[in-house]
């Protein structure tokens, strides 16, 4: 899997018996995002999808929402120790005509694999760049349908099982085929890079798709997946407040906790199949 994992040399202790053996981790490296070869922020990520992650990136910022709107993604600079690429460092061209990022989207300081946005000020931002309006998608699922996701998307996480700490995130029809699967150290991460799979495929806006994550919802996944077009985004985790207020503004469906029959639906309710309510 090349840098996607490393081997590091542990103790290991079982029943009161230690012993010394190799362990499988998931790699933890910076990439700078940089944009017509200006730096615009960095965040620790697992090597790999690179372009995805990049593109997916400047989709949840705004700044670009169709496929034609990036000229082209390439990697540079970031020479390592022997003189190496590091492979840490992308450049992504917009076509003639996208304007360039907005200086106050600039993020020169380290962003880790978890942070997020907050405030009132972000649910404006994000109510003011979003490309499509989610709410007037007419998606209707099933709870049978939702239940069946993680399991899914646990099965095609090829990474977590030798290393058992990365995130995933899947896009799904909405007859539950699984359309793209990203893993990644951070949660954010690997929703970028399923929406810039998206992006660079040309099926933004994601109508008509569920987006299913691995841990909890923040309010920077509800961020990304209306910014994305995409109208329900399900956690196996709690979301946070901040994530149901955008959800319940924007018209996205949050679901929560969803774990096999039992789900808990934050908002967008009328988007699932009935169900009995007691």
């Amino acid at each position: 899997m090349g840098r996607v994992t490393v081997r590091r040399k542990v103790l290991r202790i079982r029943d009161g018996v230690a012993s010394h053996r190799p362990d499988t981790l998931a790699a933890e490296e910076p990439l700078e995002i940089r944009v017509g070869g200006r730096p615009l922020s960095v965040t620790m990520r697992t090597p790999g999808d690179d372009f995805d992650l990049a593109a997916g990136f400047l989709v949840g910022e705004g700044v670009v929402h169709a496929c034609d709107e990036v000229a082209g993604i390439r990697y540079c600079a970031g020479v390592t120790a022997d003189g190496g690429n590091s492979y840490n460092v992308v450049d992504v061209v917009l076509a003639r005509g996208v304007p360039a990022p907005d200086a106050s989207l600039e993020r020169n300081f380290y962003t880790t694999s978890s942070c997020g946005l907050c405030g009132k000020a972000s649910l404006d931002a994000v109510r003011t760049r979003a490309a499509w309006s989610v709410a007037e998608d007419p998606l209707r699922v099933g709870p049978e349908l939702l239940a069946a996701l993680p399991d899914r998307l646990r099965a095609a996480q090829r990474v977590f099982d030798t290393t058992g700490g990365l995130h995933a995130a899947g896009l799904f029809s909405a007859d539950g085929e699984l359309l793209c699967l990203r893993e990644d150290v951070g949660r954010h991460n690997a929703v970028d890079k399923v929406v810039g799979h998206a992006l660079r495929s040309g099926l933004l806006p994601s109508r008509g798709t569920v987006l299913m994550v691995s841990g909890r919802a923040s309010f920077e996944l509800v961020q990304k997946a209306v910014m994305a077009g995409i109208p329900v985004l399900a956690a196996v985790s709690a979301p946070s407040s901040l994530a149901v207020d955008l959800a319940e503004e924007s018209g996205l469906t949050l679901v929560g906790f969803l774990r096999g029959a039992s789900m808990n639906v934050y908002s967008g309710a009328g988007r699932l199949e009935p169900v009995p309510v007691s």
